[in-house]
C-alpha cells in the first residue's frame, strides 16, 4: 500500500493480516476481529486503536495543525457538531435472546444495485492535505471491502484518477461511485455538462447533488488559521482538469490556471459556490443532461423531503454535512425518522452526520434510513495512517456492526426497525465520541 507500513507493531512484522483475509471481509466483515486477536498471540498489536474515540487524537499527533483542524472544524461555535452526535445518545438498542441467528447479511440494495453492507464513504473534499495517499488511498480502502465512495466536488484528485483507484482493489464486482456536485449556475450549464460527461465516462453512477450550499461557511478554526485550502489549490482538481473550465478561464485571462493558482481558486469558487440558490424546477435541466441516478443531500424537513420527490429524485441524504456548514442546527438523526416515515416508500432515505460506530449505524438503519455515509472516521484514519488507516477504520466499523447486529438477535440488516430502540430521558447523555 501507498504508506509502505503495516498495521501491526511488534515482534513479528510479518504477521500482519494478509490480503487474502482483507478480501474475505466481504463475506465476513466480523472476521477483522479474530485476525487481531491472532496477531496477539505472536506479540503484534495493531498500531492504530480500534477504538473509535481515540482516531481523532491519532490523526491530531501527526497531521499539521491547520489541516487537522480543517477535517475536525465546524461551523460556529460547534452546536450542530454536537449535536449530531447527542442524537445518537437519546436512542438506546433493545437486544432480544436466543433468536435464529445461524445466518446474517448485511447487505443492501441501493437504487437497484447491491451493497455488502449499508455504509458508503461521504463526501470530503482535499484528501491530500490530510495525507499525501488522498482521495486515491480512500477510494482503494473502498474498492477493497467493495464499500461505495462519494467523490467530493472539492477534490484533490481528478474523478478519472480516483475511478482507476477505485478499480485497481475491486476486483469481485463492479466499484460503486458517484460524484457529489457543487452545481454550478445556468451561466456555466457547458462547465456542468462537461463534468457529468466525464462522470460518466468514469463509471460513477450517480449524483448527489448539494442543494443547500451554495457560499462558504463561517468556520472559525479555519478562520483563525487563516486558511483556506481552495486558495493554494488544493481542492480545484475537478475544475483544473476540466476542459470547457480551462478554456473559460483562458479566454477571460489569457493564461492556463496553473500560471496563476490563486486567480484560478477563486474562479473555480465563483463557479461553484455563486452566492445563488437552484431551485426545484431546475432538476429538471438536470435530469435532462444525465441518464443516471440523483440524489440530493442536505435535507433536514419532511416538507423538503417531499418537494424533493415531487421533483423527482431517486433518493435523499438526510445530512447537515457533519456540522460543518451552518451552526445551530439538529442533530441529523432527529430528522431522519420524520422524513423516512413521510417518503422512505417512494424514494431511497439514506442518512449522514455523525456516524462513529456499529451501534450508530444500528440506530440510523433502524430509524430509517437503507445505507449510512461515514466521513470524519476515514479522514482521521487516512491522516493517522494514510490507505491502511482508512481501510483499519472502515473494517472496524464494518466488524463492529456486524458483531453489534448478531449479539443483539438480528439476522439481516434490513430487519432493523424502530421498535427495536428505546428513546432515552432527556439529558441522558453518554461520553462524547
Amino acid at each position: 500500500m501507498a504508506s509502505g507500513h503495516g498495521l501491526f507493531n511488534g515482534a513479528d512484522h510479518k504477521s500482519v493480516v494478509p490480503q487474502n483475509d482483507i478480501r474475505s471481509q466481504k463475506k465476513s466483515f466480523s472476521a477483522y476481529q479474530h485476525a487481531i486477536y491472532m496477531n496477539g498471540t505472536r506479540g503484534v498489536l495493531p498500531s492504530l486503536t480500534t477504538n473509535p474515540a481515540g482516531w481523532e487524537a491519532a490523526a491530531q499527533a501527526v497531521m499539521e495543525p491547520r489541516d487537522f483542524a480543517y477535517a475536525k472544524g465546524g461551523a460556529g461555535a460547534g452546536e450542530t457538531i454536537r449535536k449530531n452526535r447527542e442524537a445518537f445518545h437519546q436512542w438506546s438498542i433493545v437486544p432480544r435472546m436466543v433468536r435464529a441467528n445461524t445466518e446474517r447479511s448485511l447487505k443492501v440494495t441501493i437504487l437497484g444495485q447491491e451493497w455488502p453492507s449499508p455504509v458508503a464513504i461521504a463526501p470530503v473534499g482535499v484528501n491530500q492535505i490530510f495525507h499525501p495517499d488522498g482521495e486515491s488511498g480512500v477510494a482503494r480502502a473502498a474498492g477493497t471491502l467493495g464499500v461505495p465512495y462519494v467523490l467530493s466536488t472539492f477534490a484533490s484528485e481528478s474523478p478519472e484518477a480516483v475511478a482507476a483507484a477505485q478499480d485497481s482493489t475491486s476486483n469481485d464486482q463492479p466499484a460503486i461511485r458517484w460524484l457529489q456536485l457543487y452545481w454550478p449556475q445556468s451561466v456555466d450549464q457547458d462547465v456542468t455538462r462537461s463534468i457529468l460527461k466525464r462522470a460518466k465516462d468514469a463509471g460513477y453512477t450517480a449524483l448527489v447533488i448539494t442543494l443547500d450550499i451554495f457560499s462558504m461557511s463561517w468556520r472559525p478554526l479555519d478562520l483563525d488559521n487563516a486558511y483556506l485550502p481552495l486558495y493554494k489549490g488544493a481542492s480545484t482538481a475537478l475544475g483544473f482538469t476540466d476542459p470547457v473550465f480551462r478554456e473559460k478561464y483562458f479566454q477571460k485571462f489569457g493564461h492556463e490556471v496553473e500560471e496563476d493558482v490563486l486567480k484560478g481558486a477563486l474562479e473555480w469558487e465563483n463557479t461553484i459556490f455563486p452566492d445563488m440558490a437552484h431551485s426545484w424546477h431546475e432538476l429538471e435541466w438536470l435530469r435532462g443532461e444525465w441518464d443516471g441516478k440523483i440524489l440530493v443531500k442536505g435535507i433536514q424537513h419532511a416538507t423538503d423531503a417531499e418537494l424533493a420527490v415531487q421533483a423527482g429524485v431517486d433518493g435523499i441524504i438526510v445530512s447537515n454535512h457533519g456540522g460543518r456548514q451552518y451552526d445551530g442546527a439538529q442533530g441529523s438523526l432527529e430528522a431522519l425518522q420524520d422524513i423516512a416515515l413521510a417518503v422512505g416508500d417512494r424514494t431511497e432515505v439514506l442518512f449522514d452526520s455523525g456516524i462513529r460506530t456499529g451501534a450508530d449505524v444500528t440506530k440510523a438503519l433502524a430509524l430509517g434510513a437503507k445505507a449510512v455515509f461515514v466521513g470524519r472516521p476515514v479522514v482521521y484514519g487516512l491522516g493517522a495512517r494514510g490507505e491502511e488507516g482508512a481501510l483499519h477504520v472502515l473494517r472496524c466499523l464494518l466488524a463492529d456492526l456486524e458483531i453489534n447486529l448478531t449479539i443483539t438477535g438480528v439476522r439481516n440488516v434490513t430487519d432493523l426497525k424502530s421498535h427495536m430502540l428505546r428513546r432515552s430521558q432527556p439529558g441522558a447523555m453518554t461520553a462524547e465520541l
